[in-house]
């Protein structure tokens, strides 16, 4: 790159991000870069790269393009990349209507794990409808110094293994991702999510993200969180016929999750945008 590199820096619940506004899809993002981005010492810092491009502009996004402008091409910490991330997608539509490309109100935002519907809130909360989970039978065995849990296996468009624990101690430092077991079932990797209960339809959690070690908050995984302890209450909408709402503490704040009885989840938190600024020529040469 020769010329200067335009960021904005925003997070929801603390899980922040790093996001490059890029509309016609110019750049060249190779997983070195991202993660040079991402490093909390020598970079900007932030669990993963926002990149905002147009839907007709990205390969993987133009068929989406009648239903959605803009494209949020997600990467994880470590340059890999991802199918969704709930609160980045929150911190996607801040920063759009931040760029004046919306308003309050309604927009579609397309995603590697479908177009996702979010509604910004004159208050400044934001809504996602996050769309079903999907409950696959085979679980897995998470063991962490010692004391190992069964882990209920969730989709939110990216892999989740919901543990339920006594103290979110238990889950060790969260480095580095814990050891599971059968390894098959999650052959990409997977979020995993340390659950203690906290009262009515409310809970706590930590999570370690996959490509991105422990994370002050996770949007998808709170929101398979929610639905691994509706379960596990004996409640499910699509029997009742009733929503079911929880309340998930994460470090970082609070989200809260509604599961419809038609299997739409809804997500609901903050999303701010704290900076923006440029990043030097030099220092994106491969060589610095």
């Amino acid at each position: 790159m020769t010329s200067p590199l335009a960021f904005l820096k925003g997070h929801g619940t603390e899980n922040d991000f790093v996001i490059l506004p890029d509309a016609d899809n110019a750049l060249d993002l190779p997983p070195a870069l991202v993660a040079r981005l991402c490093d909390r010492r020598a970079g900007i810092g932030g669990d993963g790269v926002l990149h905002v491009v147009r839907s007709a502009a990205h390969p993987e996004a133009r068929g989406m393009a009648d239903e959605a402008e803009w494209f949020m091409d997600y990467r994880n910490a470590d340059g890999s990349v991802a199918e969704m991330c709930g609160n980045g997608v929150r911190v996607f539509a801040r920063y759009l209507q931040h760029a004046g490309h919306v308003t309050a109100g309604e927009v579609a935002v397309a995603t590697r794990g479908g177009i996702k519907r979010v509604h910004l809130d004159k208050d400044g909360a934001v809504t996602v409808r996050m769309g079903r989970a999907v409950l696959p039978e085979d679980g897995v065995t998470v063991t962490v110094d010692g004391r190992s849990w069964p882990a209920r296996n969730v989709n939110m468009g990216n892999p989740h293994a919901v543990a339920f624990v006594d103290d979110l101690a238990h889950a060790g430092t969260l480095h580095d991702e814990p050891p599971y077991e059968p390894a098959e079932v999650y052959p990409s990797g997977v979020n995993i999510e340390f659950v203690v209960d906290r009262g009515p339809r409310h809970v706590a959690m930590r999570v370690h993200e996959r490509g991105a070690s422990e994370t002050r908050s996770c949007g998808t995984g709170a929101c398979a969180v929610a639905v691994a302890t509706a379960r596990r209450d004996g409640v499910d909408p699509a029997e009742t016929g009733t929503p079911v709402t929880y309340t998930v503490d994460v470090l970082g704040g609070t989200l809260v999750i509604t599961e419809h009885p038609d299997g739409e989840i809804e997500m609901t938190g903050p999303a701010v945008i704290v900076a923006e600024g440029t990043v030097e020529p030099s220092w994106l040469a491969p060589s610095a």
